[in-house]
């Protein structure tokens, strides 16, 4: 066999050896890719079915409407990311909506508005406050401490209203309505006010030391301890800014409505919850976007919307809700395992 011949063979071999290799190759970049950009792939995959399904669903209107229903589930969300990644769970947030939006539309006529909403954000901040130093200084347990805070203060609202039902006299003579209703350039006032925070905790989360210390105590605790961070004030100051923001999406749902009924925010929790780990926050800290938990939010508001406009029962979107958690969920277990199945 001559030269030529033998390199040949010897191409056509080391080919056959590589062609294993450039397949697995192959396998794991789209891996990695569905992996990073999956929750991008599904809004569209959502987006696209609904804009089919329904010829309303892509109007200016529904679209503004869509962005205002999800703008107070995605102001909680932010600060729900921040406990979540920083190993912790905030369950008070549905409770804490349904207090702070009632005290922000009972105190509107007693002290008008800018004092009713200082008074309902130091509400919003001692509840948080409260629940972050039992969790981030006594070492509590958050999803029991946070569970008592959603009873407790679901208590502490109706103790406060009387049972009664809540509302602003005299609607049209105050500016507060502009908050929840308002428009600035054909937006709805409550998406500026959303855009505003996530871009404010983006930075916070990614570019400071507070957010570098929030990742680290949810990622590894002892190593963070080890290495300085006092993750007591870490955690309490996360407990905190979520109730902070908590009480703002208080403050813009009472707005919106001009009225505040004692359950006001009773789910919120599970449903912020579920649109944070859609949008990629680990379940075991250390791990989580600001931006990305606000594209789950709004893919769960876009199921309500869509599900509307096609004529379905209300529960299929909790359906949806239920079968987005428990696959995410799977989905954030096994990578980190490494194996989909045990």
């Amino acid at each position: 066999m001559d030269g030529s011949a033998v390199n040949a063979q010897a191409q056509q071999d080391s080919s056959a050896s590589n062609k294993p290799q450039q397949e697995a190759g192959s396998a794991l970049t789209v891996r990695s890719f569905f992996e990073k950009q999956g929750l991008i792939v599904a809004f569209v995959v959502v987006v696209a079915f609904f804009a089919i399904a329904s010829d309303r669903f892509l109007t200016y209107t529904n679209i503004m409407l869509v962005l205002r229903q999800v703008s107070i589930l995605g102001t909680i969300a932010i600060g729900m990311t921040l406990v979540i990644v920083a190993g912790n769970f905030d369950l008070s947030v549905g409770s804490l909506t349904s207090l702070t939006a009632v005290v922000a539309i009972s105190m509107h006529d007693v002290v008008g508005p800018i004092p009713a909403m200082i008074i309902t954000l130091l509400v919003g901040l001692a509840s948080g406050t409260v629940a972050g130093f039992l969790v981030g200084k006594l070492r509590l347990n958050s999803l029991i401490i946070t569970l008592g805070f959603l009873a407790g203060l679901q208590a502490v609202t109706l103790i406060y209203t009387g049972g009664r039902y809540s509302r602003i006299v005299e609607p049209e003579q105050t500016w507060f309505g502009f908050i929840g209703r308002g428009f600035v350039f054909g937006v709805p006032m409550p998406v500026i006010i959303l855009a505003i925070l996530i871009l404010l905790f983006s930075i916070i989360l990614t570019r400071t030391v507070f957010g570098r210390h929030v990742i680290s105590v949810g990622g590894n605790p002892v190593a963070s301890r080890f290495s300085g961070i006092r993750d007591g004030n870490t955690i309490m100051a996360t407990f905190m800014i979520s109730g902070g923001l908590t009480a703002v999406a208080g403050i813009m749902l009472g707005s919106r409505l001009m009225a505040a009924q004692n359950y006001l925010g009773q789910g919120y929790e599970f449903e912020v919850i579920a649109g944070g780990i859609l949008g990629g926050t680990s379940l075991q800290g250390g791990e989580g976007n600001i931006f990305k938990a606000f594209i789950g939010i709004l893919i769960i508001g876009i199921l309500r919307n869509g599900f509307l406009l096609l004529g379905l029962p209300y529960y299929f979107q909790w359906v949806a809700q239920w079968v987005i958690v428990v696959g995410v969920v799977w989905l954030d277990v096994a990578s980190k395992r490494g194996k989909l199945l045990a």
